[in-house]
């Protein structure tokens, strides 16, 4: 089964980053960005899965949009991101995807997870 996955981290409050709004694009080959879901971070700070049920994941660009800036705003924090984008490439015979983020007010990193 295919799967993308992610998991936000509030570095500075240490918890979860609950409720932030996740997007999943895949470019199109006009590159161009195709919505593939539209989630929202569950209590634990996770989208356990974004692809469609059955999706294959076919090679080429997806990227993760996280929406931090309503985040930041209900803590009444000024942050340095309202957006973050990921872009990453997702080659023949790759299946399974986890990119976590960790994120703080004027900065985040991420990484692929397993």
């Amino acid at each position: 089964m295919s799967r993308i996955s992610t998991h936000v981290l509030d570095i500075a409050r240490g918890r979860p980053a609950v409720d932030i709004p996740v997007r999943l694009e895949q470019r199109d080959v006009t590159a161009s960005w195709r919505v593939i879901a539209d989630m929202r971070t569950d209590s634990d700070g996770r989208c356990n899965q974004l692809l469609p049920e059955n999706d294959d994941m076919p090679f080429g660009w997806y990227r993760l949009v996280f929406e931090t800036e309503g985040y930041y705003t209900a803590q009444k924090t000024d942050a340095l991101y309202p957006v973050i984008e990921i872009i990453f490439q997702v080659r023949n015979g790759e299946s399974h995807f986890h990119m976590p983020v960790l994120l703080s007010p004027n900065g985040y990193t991420t990484y692929r997870g397993s």
